[in-house]
Order: structure tokens, then sequence, then C-alpha cells
């Protein structure tokens, strides 16, 4: 069960990133054990078990991400992360195109949201053409994104227009990538009840998420 994260919590981040070697983690192993590995592993529990009772009829499987960088792709990096995450997304899905709820901490705080790891162009390619099929129905969605003050919409955008869809629909039409995210620095002061906190967050993006998620089969089946 989730109890909170911690001032130490914050601490060991710090301290991994300006000590990003294999004797300082070592010697700090106990602290990234009990104050951020088995935190995050609780908090990712919690919200999947909530998230999951409402929602029976979906897939989906939670990963938490490791604390050990590929040794393979270390791009002179040190072999810790100093970002840690969790996310939820459908089981059978290639995850390139898979949308995902996610959760991460980092020495500077934390962050939640629905996004992708890594989109592909074909993916947003397919958005495009959902928006120009059906233009009213994403319109719908950006209005509601409008009236929160939770998330902001991020994602590179495009340095010459896809296209123009007119009003809001240009903010989401035109970008590499789409991603609905909420950032925050006061991690250390959540208690166990930002587990429903996380969860609502997550209901709100739904009808989002299942935009998204359908958006591969529909482009498999107009080949």
């Amino acid at each position: 069960m989730f109890t909170g994260f911690s001032d130490k919590t914050t601490d060991f981040l710090w301290g991994i990133r300006f000590n990003n070697e294999r004797s300082w983690f070592l010697d700090h192993k106990n602290d990234y054990i009990e104050y951020v590995q088995k935190p995050l592993n609780a908090l990712g529990k919690d919200v999947y078990d909530l998230f999951t009772r409402g929602h029976k009829d979906r897939n989906v499987l939670l990963h938490v991400s490791r604390i050990y960088r590929d040794a393979r792709r270390l791009y002179g990096r040190g072999p810790y992360k100093d970002t840690l995450w969790f996310s939820i997304r459908e089981v059978s899905d290639d995850w390139h195109d898979c949308p995902m709820l996610w959760f991460d901490i980092s020495p500077e705080g934390y962050g939640y949201g629905l996004g992708f790891y890594s989109s592909r162009p074909a993916l947003m390619n397919a958005f495009r053409k959902s928006i120009d099929a059906n233009p009213a129905r994403m319109l719908t969605l950006a209005e509601a994104f409008e009236g929160q003050n939770t998330f902001v919409l991020e994602g590179e955008e495009y340095r010459r227009p896809k296209g123009n869809p007119g009003g809001l629909l240009n903010r989401w039409y035109n970008r590499k990538y789409l991603d609905l995210s909420h950032h925050a620095s006061d991690f250390a002061h959540y208690k166990p009840e930002f587990v429903r906190t996380l969860a609502e967050a997550y209901e709100s993006l739904m009808p989002f998420y299942e935009y998204l998620y359908a958006l591969p089969k529909d482009a498999e089946q107009k080949r």
C-alpha cells in the first residue's frame, strides 16, 4: 500500500543525478529501495488496481521502470536513471502506437498524464485523417480540454503545418506527437490520498485515451 514519498526520495534522486556511478549507488542502494522503489511500486499497484476496477473490459498491464539503464544505450550517460516512472497500457499492442497513462518522478518533482512512448509518423498521420474525416468529434474533446486546468497539451510542432482544420484543432493537428501532461514539484508531500487523485486524473483522460487507442485500428481498416 502506498504511504507517500518523502524528502529522502528527493535526496536520493538528486544524489544519483550528480553521482551516477556504481560505488555511490551501492552505498545508497537501501535508500533507493526504501524511499524510491517501494513507494513507486506501491503507487503503481494501487492506482492500477483502482483503475482496472472501473475498466474491467480493458486488458491493461502495469509497467514500472527499473533504475538501471540499458548498457547498450548509455550514450555517454551514467548507468542509472534519475527519472523513474510507471505506465498503464493495453497488453497486446505495439508499445510504439499505444497510448499510455503514465506517472514519473525526478529530482525536480513529478508528472503524470497521457501520451505515447514513441509514436510513429504513421500514427500521427492517422490522427490527422481522423480529424479530417470527423472534425466535430475531435473538436468536442479539444473544447473539453480547454475547459480544464490540470493538464497542458505538449508535443513538438511541425515547422511546416500539415494542414489547417481551424480554431482549436490547429493546436492538435500539427504536432509530431501528443502528450497531455501535468507537472508539479511538491511530490514529497503526497500521502496515500494521492492514489485516488491520480486515478481520478486518469479517468478524466479516458475519452482521449479511447480516441487515440482506436487510431491504429482505424488506420489498419482503411488500408
